[in-house]
């Protein structure tokens, strides 16, 4: 997302699979009962799009503004807040209270999403019984939030570097190159579940076709760099922008083994980081 209320609809599905990962962490490692969040799609305000361990439908697209509910202070603030009884807090507006008590909530922690000082979510936790959340509950909800901002940033750095390569070009070759690269993605991620070797080496070979396209002159392998074709197949991915989690969700793979697999072509290629990774191996004629 470039800005609030600007998100392309390919971003808004990439916010949807990282909230819904992290939110899918933060219960699995705290217990908590119920986990829900989302990123603000214009200023000061946000719509709850995520949702896990919920028995009704109360919350969902629940619209939260800035200093309204626990949420809404998370985000004036731009700092955790918690509250051992919902119902019962003098320190919060209680706007929310119907969806709060239709789906039982009482114990309610919210952790805002940072990026560059400028809020741009809410991670909550809840359970349905009134009782204080420990420090060890808060840190997991802190370090969920922080890997969102994370790959939030990354994002954000690619759709600048994309837009500064489209900006020279208004005969609309940078748009077409664009295109060219999340097909050239689409086609990796899809060829390692056929099941017909002629088949899959095709999709391969189109592959080739379109990075030689793309990428004149440049043939696979320059500068004695190769990957191997997992490592490819994410950073392929990671070239249209893509979270870890988005990319995980997309090849089939666990989050900690896209990071392994990212981690191995970043050394391969010379790099310290994914953006570099990706230069590199556009310029060793490996990606599009």
């Amino acid at each position: 997302m470039t800005s609030a209320g600007s998100a392309t609809p390919g971003a808004e599905a990439s916010d949807a699979v990282e909230i819904r990962a992290a939110l899918l962490r933060l219960r699995r490692s705290t217990g908590l009962q119920v986990v829900f969040g989302g990123l603000l799609q214009e200023p000061l305000r946000m719509r709850i799009a995520e949702l896990n361990g919920v028995a009704t439908g109360a919350l969902r697209g629940l619209a939260i503004r800035s200093g309204s509910g626990l949420g809404g202070k998370a985000v004036a603030l731009a700092r955790p807040c918690a509250v051992t009884d919902y119902r019962e807090a003098r320190h919060i507006s209680h706007e929310y209270d119907v969806p709060v008590a239709a789906e039982g909530l009482r114990a309610v922690l919210a952790v805002p999403v940072v990026v560059r000082r400028r809020v741009r979510g809410v991670l909550y936790g809840a359970l349905r019984q009134p009782v204080a959340l420990g420090d060890r509950t808060l840190d997991a909800a802190v370090a969920a939030a922080r890997d969102v901002e994370q790959n939030l940033v990354v994002r954000d750095e690619v759709e600048r570097l994309v837009a500064a390569e489209r900006a020279p070009e208004p005969d609309g070759r940078a748009v077409v190159r664009e295109e060219v690269r999340e097909v050239h993605a689409e086609l990796r991620a899809l060829a390692p579940s056929v099941a017909d070797p002629g088949l899959r080496e095709q999709l391969l070979s189109l592959c080739d076709r379109l990075n030689a396209t793309a990428v004149p002159g440049a043939a696979a392998g320059d500068a004695g760099r190769t990957l191997a074709p997992r490592e490819l197949d994410v950073l392929a991915c990671v070239a249209t922008g893509s979270t870890n989690a988005a990319v995980a969700e997309r090849l089939g793979l666990r989050q900690e083994t896209v990071k392994a697999y990212l981690r191995s072509a970043m050394r391969r290629l010379g790099a310290h980081n994914r953006l570099e990774a990706v230069v590199a191996a556009r310029r060793a004629g490996l990606l599009p």
